[in-house]
């Protein structure tokens, strides 16, 4: 096969796609030539972390909005790779809720038995993707960081997995401009303990809302108010974590709130979401979609209908995430290879993501989207050779989790789940997570292995 195909980015999204093609030539298939760029100097996406904010060394938005301390947020029994389990890469299964470090660890670990490194060039940053609809090839250039040196190189097909949640959101509220404190958007945000002591004031409802939030309480806080725009989110949160109404105006250091109320803060953290961002793609090429669990434009959530040999991976709002990415990989690789054929008429793409937008916009509450994104990973894997497993059993860990949190926010992180491909429990963490303040990988699994030789 003399194809050549591009990968943007090294985070899961394009470790799942180069695992994949891996996975084809391991089994004796003919793959085309993989080429991944990649901005970072090193994979891992958004789980690599930097202390680095706003431009990197060489002038680059700095893509990672990962933040130290910071712990899965949901168990990792629902992100589990089919094919690489928690178990084979540590030797032993770990507890449900991990921090960066030790998830870190895990990607790489799959990749690097793999022996995919070689496909990636680092530290080097796509510029523009062209398509010729009379060679039919895309023209990719991009820039070697180091030497500074831009070069073009022609591919057959184009994968976009660059993720969606590394260009901020960022709202303007009246007084901003004279505020007595600090504003950053969630994507600058990198250590809880700068907010010791501090009053500080959440703008928006997502995970980043909730679990910055609980950060800067776990690491003392002296207060946390969350601003919400429509509803509030409701937990049983601690004694000194209050919810308000949107935000209306700052002055000095004073907060207003529709409802009238007011508060002193001493910093602003918005956590207002991200947008899906593309300054490398052309206009008939650039992907344009809310953040939802069914996509605009795009046939089985990843072929671009305008121009089906141009994939995305990983662009849905998402509950599956890891292993939601490998079965889009697996996909892609396969229509690539020809093992899948996606329909040559425009109307039965389009028709495909308007059903899907439908059967999303049908659901009545986030268990019934868990099961639409579980059903979907179902198709994509019922399609391709990608190991099949208990997507259901993932369900039902995402059940139990929203439960959890919701019986006690700050203890959800302390409960166990059963392995959807091991089938095996998972222990409790030797720490409460609220006591936890270590969060590196020494700490993480040297603890519990002195806790178990002790046992």
């Amino acid at each position: 096969m003399d194809k050549r195909i591009a990968v943007i980015g090294a985070g899961p999204s394009g470790l799942a796609q180069l695992r994949a093609f891996q996975s084809a030539a391991a089994k004796g298939a003919k793959i085309p030539e993989i080429v991944c760029f990649e901005k970072q100097a090193n994979w891992g996406g958004l789980w690599n972390y930097t202390w680095r904010t706003g431009l990197d060394q060489y002038g680059e938005p700095v893509h990672g909005s990962m933040y130290r301390y910071l712990w899965s947020n949901g168990p990792k029994e629902g992100l589990e790779f089919a094919d690489y389990s928690f178990e084979e890469h540590f030797g032993k299964q770990i507890a449900s809720y991990p921090p960066r470090a030790v998830l870190f660890d895990y990607i790489e670990g799959r990749v690097n038995k793999a022996g995919v490194r070689d496909w990636i060039r680092f530290e080097t940053a796509v510029r523009m993707v062209t398509w010729d609809k009379n060679t039919r090839k895309f023209t990719v250039t991009v820039q070697d960081l180091p030497k500074d040196h831009c070069y073009s190189e022609e591919f057959d097909h184009v994968i976009v997995a660059s993720g969606h949640f590394s260009t901020p959101n960022v709202p303007e509220f009246p007084g901003f401009d004279r505020f007595n404190g600090r504003i950053l958007h969630a994507h600058d945000f990198r250590d809880a303990r700068e907010f010791i002591g501090k009053d500080i004031l959440l703008i928006g409802t997502s995970y980043s809302a909730e679990d910055i939030g609980s950060q800067c309480w776990k690491y003392g806080a002296k207060s946390v108010t969350n601003s919400y725009r429509t509803a509030p989110m409701g937990f049983d949160w601690p004694a000194n974590w209050e919810e308000k109404p949107l935000l209306e105006k700052v002055e000095i250091n004073t907060a207003t709130f529709k409802d009238g109320s007011t508060k002193r803060i001493d910093a602003i953290i918005l956590c207002t979401g991200y947008k899906h961002h593309f300054p490398f793609l052309p206009d008939d090429l650039r992907l344009r979609t809310a953040n939802r669990l069914a996509t605009a434009d795009l046939y089985k959530g990843v072929a671009y209908v305008h121009n089906p040999n141009l994939f995305y991976i990983g662009m849905q709002d998402q509950w599956f995430t890891f292993n939601m990415f490998d079965a889009q990989a697996w996909w892609a690789r396969d229509v690539i290879l020809g093992r899948i054929k996606v329909p040559a008429d425009k109307k039965a793409l389009v028709a495909d993501v308007e059903a899907r937008v439908a059967g999303e916009d049908a659901g009545k509450d986030s268990y019934d989207a868990i099961r639409y994104q579980g059903d979907y990973v179902k198709e994509l894997i019922a399609e391709t050779d990608y190991p099949s497993f208990d997507v259901d059993g993932a369900n039902e860990a995402f059940f139990e989790w929203k439960k959890h949190k919701k019986k006690g926010i700050m203890e959800f992180r302390n409960h166990s789940y059963r392995s959807v491909i091991t089938g095996t429990m998972a222990p409790p963490h030797h720490t409460p997570w609220k006591d936890a303040l270590d969060d590196s990988l020494e700490s993480y699994l040297g603890a519990a292995e002195t806790t178990a030789a002790a046992e």
